[in-house]
């Protein structure tokens, strides 16, 4: 993430990645403030054995771009809504990236997703995981039917 102020949103990412038995690092890495450690975390990234980048930023939020654009790993975007524009400027800078510097956005503050979706990236290449992920997605069924029978018994 571009701050430790971007963590009340990220934190959702680093529990969906924990819930899936995911290992992974958090780490501050400012595209502004620290532009010498962002290409060293984005170039040396795929050499550790990371196999995704989940990136979020607020404001101008080059990170997730910038990233992308000197990693061959794929990076999904996370924009975080700041005090001004509720997050628009983020989602704009993030997803409007120019031809061939791909990042997958999610939506504004939606970093349970953007863990979800790294685990279904993952997941194409661990059946174990895989079933995790679609068990996930039964249990969400399960879910809604039980909302939908608690909202009919209230009625």
């Amino acid at each position: 993430m571009g701050s430790d102020s971007d963590w009340r949103v990220m934190s959702d990412a680093s529990q969906s990645l924990t819930d899936f038995g995911i290992p992974h690092e958090v780490e501050v890495v400012s595209a502004h403030r620290t532009p010498d450690k962002l290409m060293q975390y984005a170039r040396e990234a795929r050499g550790r054995g990371i196999r995704v980048i989940i990136a979020g930023a607020g404001g101008a939020a080059h990170l997730p771009g910038m990233l992308a654009s000197m990693t061959a790993l794929p990076v999904i975007g996370v924009p975080v809504p700041l005090a001004y524009l509720d997050g628009m400027d983020s989602l704009l800078s993030i997803v409007q990236m120019p031809a061939g510097i791909p990042v997958a956005t999610v939506s504004i503050g939606g970093a349970r997703n953007a863990g979800i979706l790294a685990a279904r990236i993952l997941g194409t290449s661990d059946d174990d995981l895989a079933d995790r992920v679609e068990a996930y997605a039964l249990d969400l069924e399960v879910q809604v039917e039980e909302k939908n029978e608690r909202l009919k018994g209230s009625l």
